[in-house]
């Protein structure tokens, strides 16, 4: 978050900086702004997934589409390392871990499983982000196949 300013952001929205500055008061306000937008978003998407159909199939294409969108990804992690930082924040976050614990939860009830898979699509989708290696859906869907037995089995 290094580096934003009402300036840009108001640049980048293509609306004077007077706008920016009029609707968010300070910086804070306006990455907690950002950062509630973003995860409920991401939130919305991830329920959608556990509503039915190939969930593994579905979710292993929308992290495809996730880590091919570099930019928008990391400015997610950086949220989300803004929301370490200041826990009034993690609300915003929970949204996104709970849809991703109810994703889960379709195909186990183990809480250590649950976690695992939590934490190996965050760390998966960090990877993306240092290296060069995109994966595709169907080396997605061989992860989250690994990760999570058929549903009703733990």
């Amino acid at each position: 978050m290094a580096g934003v300013s009402h300036r840009k952001v108001a640049r980048e929205a293509g609306m004077p900086t007077s706008a920016s500055t009029y609707h968010f008061t300070s910086l804070g306000e306006l990455l907690t702004a950002a950062l509630t937008s973003v995860m409920e978003e991401d939130s919305a998407r991830m329920r959608r997934l556990s509503s039915g159909g190939d969930r593994r199939r579905d979710l292993a294409v929308l992290l495809s589409q996730v880590v091919a969108d570099p930019g928008r990804l990391l400015a997610e992690y950086e949220l989300f390392l803004l929301a370490a930082r200041r826990p009034h924040l993690r609300s915003a976050t929970d949204g996104w871990l709970g849809a991703v614990k109810a994703f889960a939860n379709c195909y186990t009830d183990d809480p250590v499983r649950v976690r695992v898979v939590a934490g190996a699509i965050d760390g998966l989708l960090l990877h993306t982000l240092l290296t060069d290696d995109k994966p595709s859906a169907e080396e997605f869907e061989g992860f989250l196949t690994d990760l999570l037995p058929s549903p009703g089995r733990s």
